[in-house]
């Protein structure tokens, strides 16, 4: 498992990991029951503290996308691809209706809009 640390990313590193150990559980590079770096292996490899990897190990776990075995490490949970994946396809909802908001407020036409999302898709 790859994992990149942007310093110039607006996003805290602890979501930076988050957000990509999801992505890895969405397209299957993480299968369930897989076991996860430790919280000192992964911060030692990005060379970041420890409890910031904690925190993204609990956020994770809070969503249920990881469950943590005392003693034994984590593991990806299971069937949780396709909540993540309603999770994403809400946030790219939102955010289209907001570009139609804004070229309705540009005074676009619904005929313009789509033929713009077309070309966009090409």
């Amino acid at each position: 498992m790859d994992i990149i640390i942007s310093n110039s990313s607006g996003k805290p590193i602890y979501e930076q990991i988050t957000d990509q150990i999801k992505a890895a559980i969405v397209k299957g590079e993480l299968a369930e029951g897989e076991q996860l770096p430790s919280i000192r292996a992964l911060a030692n490899s990005l060379r970041v503290s420890a409890i910031t990897t904690k925190r993204a190990y609990a956020d994770l776990e809070a969503t249920g996308l990881i469950e943590t075995v005392q003693g034994k490490g984590s593991f990806v949970a299971g069937g949780n691809a396709d909540l993540i994946r309603e999770e994403q396809m809400r946030e790219v909802e939102g955010l289209l209706a907001k570009a139609v908001e804004r070229g309705r407020a540009c005074g676009l036409t619904d005929a313009e809009l789509t033929e713009m999302l077309a070309l966009v898709l090409e």
